[in-house]
């Protein structure tokens, strides 16, 4: 038994949850996958996986020996690219989750450069704003915003991103401009109205929680956070910026989704005198799992990206808000 293609068969199925993705994502046939997996367990005297009709799993002992093989995986290809000293020469399968508009603003733009400088890793780019399942859905690492709650996860810091509260030159035009963060607040218990005069609010909902993201203001030592009176939530971060653009209200969005459109006059900065904290982004990847490589390279790449658009690198307020 080839012991070692038998560990990285193991893990990819881990990662995947099916022998089937996992000898397609390997490029072995897939009853060479299930010979593997059989002698593997058989040189352990332990099952690994337990297989029902629609998932494979890890067994307790499976889970142990996936940190183990993971990390195991993780240093030979380390040790493998430090001893080749070879930039050229990383390659294979890296799979990152993103954000839409991250992705689609400044992370795909940019991929050019990075397959200039790794044409052999073959980059998957898994776009979205839903939470992903990193092990169950075979991610190496995700590009988040916001704090990170998971103690299981390992977070790389890669910039801060400043924001903007802009509406549509239509909007302002029909209901005015906000002069105070209060007159976007919903409606008090009781039915109490807002603040006059009373601005719709394009909200962000969580996926998770189904709730707005409260709108959160700095200026000087006064802070103010707002329960938003939303006229319509989206969850995704250019259809946000689309509700802004076809305007459904007042919202707060990322600054470098906001400026050109700001500088081509289809949105207005509104509430300028007040500011909102810059929001962490990072590249997250599993504890269990050694920073690979490729991860690693793509980790340096991508801070390097992100670096005109790092609020902290001008200076700005630090802080947290929703995650996008």
């Amino acid at each position: 038994m080839d012991q070692l293609l038998a560990l990285r068969v193991f893990v990819r199925i881990a990662e995947t949850g099916a022998f089937a993705r996992a000898a397609d994502t390997l490029s072995i046939p897939r009853p060479t996958v299930t010979k593997l997996v059989q002698n593997l367990e058989e040189h352990l005297g332990t099952k690994l996986l337990q297989r029902t009709t629609r998932r494979v799993s890890l067994t307790p002992a499976g889970v142990v020996y996936y940190e183990r093989a993971s990390r195991l995986l993780g240093e030979v290809d380390d040790m493998d690219a430090q001893a080749s000293s070879v930039r050229m020469q990383l390659r294979g399968r890296l799979r990152v989750d993103v954000g839409s508009s991250i992705a689609n603003v400044i992370l795909i733009p940019a991929l050019p450069d990075f397959r200039k400088r790794y044409p052999d890793i073959a980059l998957e780019i898994g776009v979205g704003d839903r939470p992903v399942d990193l092990i169950g859905d075979g991610v190496d690492g995700v590009i988040r915003s916001g704090s990170l709650a998971d103690t299981s996860l390992v977070a790389r810091r890669i910039a801060e991103l400043a924001w903007v509260t802009c509406a549509s030159p239509a909007y302002l035009r029909a209901h005015g401009t906000p002069r105070h963060p209060s007159e976007l607040a919903a409606p008090r218990d009781g039915g109490a109205a807002p603040r006059a005069p009373g601005h719709l609010v394009a909200g962000y909902f969580s996926s998770l929680t189904g709730r707005p993201f409260p709108l959160h203001f700095v200026r000087g030592a006064e802070t103010c956070t707002i329960d938003p009176q939303t006229s319509v939530g989206v969850n995704e971060s250019t259809a946000h910026v689309s509700a802004l653009l076809a305007g459904l209200g007042v919202g707060q969005t990322f600054r470098f989704m906001a400026d050109p459109l700001i500088r081509a006059g289809t949105l207005h900065a509104v509430l300028e005198d007040w500011s909102r904290p810059p929001q962490p982004l990072q590249l997250v990847y599993p504890s269990g799992r050694h920073l690979s490589a490729k991860l690693r390279a793509f980790s340096d790449w991508i801070a390097a990206v992100f670096e005109p658009f790092d609020a902290a690198r001008a200076g700005v307020h630090r802080g947290q808000g929703r995650s996008s």
